[in-house]
């Protein structure tokens, strides 16, 4: 049973500056609740109770997030609505949490060398934050299920356009087990497009043996100037260790960039019971809207490509 879970967070958010200055970008909210609540509910529902967060300065308040409010409580019972914060005094009655600072801004792989002392002879999962997976069964339940069927390391993947390799780590394929599983026979980090041995890229979602922080010991910086934890992968493989490749099944929200937050938030909002009404309501008089300034637009385009006439 995998029961520890590693949450890299050290990173910046500098693509969210001047929001993420004082906030983490962790901590910016998908509708009511902070980006990384959902990494920790997906975990708990994929019966993980221990999460590593690796973290960095000013990050403090992730930890705060995530513990007791003696006062607040009070507060909300005086006047009816501890319902307010059920979901994390949940997880905070539930889940174990144990931070651990990374130093230097060395990359993935770096961040999950950090929690080496944390973990014995056990499988790992590990979730990117800025990856929110949501669907009937937990993401991270479904590699879980794939590590002991086969005995093996898994990464979650995703196709992507070819053109877009080079934003990812990307499988080569040994062989195809079904539609959605591989075996994986090289992980490539952020190839060109020509180069990219598939489409099927890597996702936030991790299943791994304990050898990784022996692999992750050896590795050299590598691209963006960073620890790449594909490249430790590929060293596992190296060795003999199976990995295999999991298209997983739900919606994912790529929320490492504004737009892809603000996406993932109306998206999640015309999903949600308690705001898709009003949403819905609000988007059919703004799609009206829309006609109108893009009737504008056109008429401007014209007028600006018309030729002059010369008198």
């Amino acid at each position: 049973m995998i029961t520890k879970a590693i949450i890299p967070a050290g990173g910046l958010g500098t693509r969210f500056l001047p929001a993420t200055k004082t906030t983490p970008k962790e901590m910016l909210p998908l509708l009511e609740k902070p980006a990384i609540q959902y990494i920790v509910e997906e975990g708990l529902k994929s019966n993980i109770k221990t999460f590593i967060v690796i973290t960095s300065k000013n990050k403090s308040v992730i930890e705060d997030h995530f513990d007791t409010y003696p006062e607040l409580d009070t507060f909300l019972r005086a006047h009816k609505k501890e319902d307010l914060l059920d979901g994390v005094n949940k997880i905070i009655n539930t889940a174990n949490f144990i931070y651990l600072r990374q130093r230097e801004p060395l990359g993935l792989g770096h961040a999950i060398w950090t929690a080496r002392h944390t973990i014995g002879k056990e499988h790992i999962a590990v979730f990117l934050p800025d990856d929110i997976i949501v669907g009937a069964t937990p993401c991270m339940s479904q590699l879980i299920q794939i590590a002991f069927q086969e005995k093996c390391n898994v990464v979650a993947v995703q196709e992507v356009p070819i053109e877009s390799t080079q934003s990812y780590g990307v499988i080569g394929i040994r062989k195809q087990f079904s539609p959605n599983l591989f075996q994986v026979k090289e992980l490539v980090e952020k190839p060109k497009p020509a180069d990219a041995p598939s489409n099927l890229a890597i996702i936030g979602r991790y299943v791994l043996s304990p050898n990784i922080f022996n692999a992750l010991e050896e590795m050299h910086i590598g691209t963006g100037g960073e620890i790449q934890l594909t490249d430790a992968i590929q060293t596992l493989l190296l060795s003999g260790e199976k990995v295999f490749a999991y298209k997983v099944q739900g919606t994912r929200y790529d929320i490492g960039t504004p737009l892809g937050l603000l996406k993932a938030n109306l998206d999640l909002a015309l999903r949600h019971p308690k705001y898709a009404p009003d949403m819905i309501q609000y988007l059919a008089a703004f799609d009206r809207e829309l006609v109108v300034m893009q009737g504008q637009i056109d008429t401007l385009k014209k007028t600006r490509t018309s030729p002059t006439i010369q008198m």
